[in-house]
């Protein structure tokens, strides 16, 4: 199996994968097969859709339909946001707050960045419970209910905890990695449930025993005191 992507399920309808950092959802100039490609190649599958997809920097899952159908039925479904995602930070900055709701619309900035506005137009929109780690470090987890370019990078930077290792918003020269990882994912197709949940597996920070021992204190995300919008 290739080292930038693992299978988590394979289903009739839809499979997920465990994206590796680094890796470009689409196809580089010089670059080579983007995530999209590598995955319908290697799984050998003669029909791929993409239904949502990750930054670069970003580890963790994503969903692909293997049909028509099943692709236009999870486009709506991310349109209408009823696929709950899960998303795991890492900061070593303290946030002017530790938990609850960020909320802006966002406009570009310099060199491929974006910042995060006063106006609520056509806000991005991300929920957070933040947890602290030892040694400075200070775990996140990310309920966004918008699929903005960035959302979440520019949401933890506009509280002054950017995320470790991100290129565009706390370059820091030697760092392994961006420590954003889709940690979670649940939604229901087709009359029956689905929830997957995928540790990240690289990055030094990430395998810290503190972290592990706090997702295991978590449990499953969405069952989390999430307060209602």
């Amino acid at each position: 199996m290739s080292s930038e992507f693992t299978l988590i399920a394979d289903y009739a309808d839809f499979l997920v994968v465990d994206k590796a950092p680094g890796v470009n959802f689409h196809d580089e100039e010089n670059l080579g097969q983007g995530l999209f490609n590598q995955v319908k190649a290697e799984l050998k599958q003669s029909e791929l859709y993409p239904v949502h997809r990750l930054d670069k920097m970003t580890s963790g899952l994503v969903i692909f339909a293997k049909n028509l159908a099943s692709a236009q039925a999870f486009q709506q479904m991310f349109a209408e946001h009823r696929v709950e995602k899960y998303y795991l930070a890492l900061s070593d900055k303290k946030p002017n707050k530790k938990q609850g709701l960020i909320k802006g619309d966002m406009a570009k900035s310099r060199r491929g960045s974006w910042k995060l506005l006063r106006s609520t137009k056509n806000p991005a929109i991300s929920q957070f419970f933040s947890y602290a780690l030892g040694n400075g470090k200070r775990l996140f987890v990310v309920k966004p209910h918008s699929g903005k370019t960035h959302q979440i990078r520019v949401a933890l930077s506009s509280i002054s905890a950017p995320i470790l290792g991100d290129s565009h918003y706390y370059p820091q020269p030697g760092s392994d990695r961006g420590y954003l990882h889709a940690y979670a994912l649940r939604f229901a197709l087709n009359g029956q449930e689905f929830n997957f949940i995928c540790q990240p597996n690289n990055g030094k920070e990430f395998s810290a025993s503190q972290l592990c021992d706090k997702l295991l204190d978590i449990g499953q995300p969405w069952l989390l005191n999430w307060p209602k919008l």
